[in-house]
């Protein structure tokens, strides 16, 4: 069971396939484990070494309740972590929601190990939803979740919440996230399930940047686990090319 360390912080990933180096991070209150359940490592492992990561305060990474250890730079330097472990100089990063975020944090504080950057189900420009209250808040967001997708919020107990509100409360910072996708100088796709959030402001963004765009059915869960195929041989596609 493979584990990197960074900033003493264990962080689990599991790898499948040979190839060139895919790594994909998942999205809040997800695993690892989901990339596969959705079809994506499937579609992905047949032409690529496919490593997917379990975010600090998820999976079977440790789960520290410390916030200082959840920032942007911090949790990109995980996936960077992975890579050195696998032994890669460069990999072709994949982010889904929260995943994105951290996607970006690569691009961003560690571009020369980015081959090519994903970023799925996240608005780089505006961060969180807001409603007209403001930006969604850890509170609104985790009840939601227990109410709508019970099974995906149950394992957030008392004594590992605290990690996990770390996870969502840094999800708010998006400066420079604009400038580091685009000055990159890597190949990026911007994908999204056409019913989710995202999709209209960043199908609009690739389009006015000249980066390249991937669409498909569903909302923001939706369409990762009732596309999760389409999505692999899309991303497979787009960084075949490169």
């Amino acid at each position: 069971m493979p584990f990197a360390n960074h900033r003493g912080q264990r962080i689990h990933y599991t790898v499948e396939g040979s190839g060139p180096l895919i790594v994909l991070q998942h999205g809040l209150l997800l695993d690892a484990a989901s990339w596969k359940q959705c079809g994506v490592v499937d579609a992905l492992a047949d032409r690529f070494r496919v490593a997917c990561v379990d975010s600090l305060g998820h999976g079977l990474s440790d789960k520290p309740a410390d916030p200082a250890l959840y920032n942007q730079a911090q949790r990109a330097g995980d996936i960077v972590a992975v890579i050195d472990d696998l032994g890669g100089e460069r990999a072709h990063v994949v982010g889904h929601s929260m995943g994105g975020w951290v996607a970006v944090g690569v691009a961003r504080f560690f571009p020369a190990r980015l081959a090519s950057l994903a970023i799925g189900g996240w608005d780089f420009l505006t961060g969180l939803p807001r409603g007209n209250a403001g930006p969604l808040t850890y509170g609104a967001f985790i009840t939601f979740a227990r109410r709508t997708v019970p099974e995906l919020a149950e394992w957030v107990t008392p004594d590992l919440e605290g990690g996990v509100r770390a996870c969502f409360n840094a999800l708010g910072q998006v400066d420079g996230a604009k400038d580091a996708v685009l000055s990159s100088r890597v190949p990026v796709l911007l994908w999204n399930g056409q019913d989710d959030g995202p999709h209209a402001p960043m199908q609009r963004f690739a389009a006015e940047n000249g980066l390249d765009a991937m669409s498909v059915p569903g909302d923001h869960l939706g369409a990762l686990f009732q596309h999760g195929a389409a999505i692999g041989r899309g991303i497979g596609s787009f960084v075949g090319r490169g």
